[in-house]
């Protein structure tokens, strides 16, 4: 759902159990967003029209070395109509998520975490059924000379109705920038790669779960959900001065498992995999300017063109896809 009337975003209490030192406790209740690292798994939703907080309990513990947090919450459901949003009692989240300083590094992070989701109906291209599924992963990110990383790698097993669930996520995303260069460019390249069902007719499952990614997770168009997928995505950043930046990027997507479909954002099945036999799903070139026009306002531009691959036109979607958006973020 992207429409949403007048509504409770966030409303939480914080209660400081603990301060000692440089150790401090403390408890959030209530309504409110939750993002992690990359918001690969776990985000706000920011990019689509309405985001999304969680209902739920927040325990957060800094110290000198770490910065962990646990958690468990319901993600809040966006209904068109005016404070009418409530949690989704079908879907249950918890999870512990650690993070700290690499200090053998310059400017280098490793974050570690434990993530728990239970939906009493998920459904994947296999079919319907009751899911409670753990992910364990760890990613490790920084800068050095120019240079900026970002590695994660993800385990998910449990249950999906009476099977059992094997699934994984190799993530990556590399930069380098010119910087005193003209533009300042930045040269970037992201590799990624979630697996996907071997055998629909089997009881286990293979298909990654991406929980809570964030909205435009390939770009502002958001067609295409990280599930069942392999995608290599070359970019270009320009700083044009004046607070204007100019992105420009091609993402090339296929699929993991030729016995499993594709999914959407929101790891809704889009196309099942038996309509087809190729990997190819097709690749997306983007343009996107930003511009920030002062500290509370922001105006972006995109455009981006979909390039129908052979799996969709063996499925019957052979036309391409055209997406353009044009607007504007105001923080107060």
């Amino acid at each position: 759902m992207d429409r949403d009337g007048a509504d409770l975003h966030q409303a939480f209490m914080d209660w400081n159990a603990l301060r000692s030192g440089r150790s401090q406790m403390t408890l959030r209740v209530g309504r409110q967003e939750l993002v992690y690292g990359s918001a690969r798994l776990i985000s706000n939703r920011d990019g689509p029209n309405v985001r999304l907080s969680f209902d739920g309990v927040k325990l957060m513990f800094g110290s000198r070395a770490w910065q962990t947090d646990a958690f468990v919450a319901r993600p809040v459901s966006t209904r068109p109509g005016a404070w009418d949003d409530g949690r989704d009692r079908n879907t249950l989240l918890w999870g512990l998520y650690a993070s700290a300083p690499f200090h053998r590094l310059q400017a280098a992070s490793i974050e570690l975490y434990y993530l728990g989701l239970h939906k009493d109906e998920a459904q994947f291209d296999q079919g319907i059924g009751e899911e409670h599924r753990h992910s364990l992963g760890a990613r490790f990110s920084g800068r050095a000379s120019g240079w900026d990383y970002n590695m994660e790698a993800i385990y998910q097993f449990g249950t999906f109705g009476s099977g059992r669930i094997h699934a994984w996520t190799l993530a990556s995303d590399w930069g380098f920038q010119f910087r005193g260069r003209k533009f300042e460019p930045r040269l970037g390249l992201k590799a990624n790669v979630t697996s996907g069902d071997r055998d629909p007719t089997s009881r286990d499952l293979q298909t990654f779960n991406p929980l809570f990614p964030r909205g435009g997770y390939f770009g502002e168009p958001a067609l295409i959900g990280p599930a069942n997928h392999i995608d290599l995505h070359p970019s270009l950043s320009l700083d044009l001065g004046a607070g204007v930046k100019l992105d420009l990027s091609w993402d090339y997507f296929w699929r993991e498992s030729v016995r499993d479909g594709i999914y959407g954002p929101a790891v809704n099945l889009l196309q099942p995999g038996a309509a087809g036999s190729s990997r190819n799903v097709g690749d997306q070139v983007e343009v996107k300017l930003d511009w920030a026009v002062n500290r509370n306002l922001a105006i972006s531009a995109d455009y981006a063109h979909f390039f129908t691959g052979k799996f969709l036109k063996l499925s019957g979607h052979d036309r391409d896809i055209d997406y353009l958006s044009v607007y504007g973020t105001l923080r107060f």
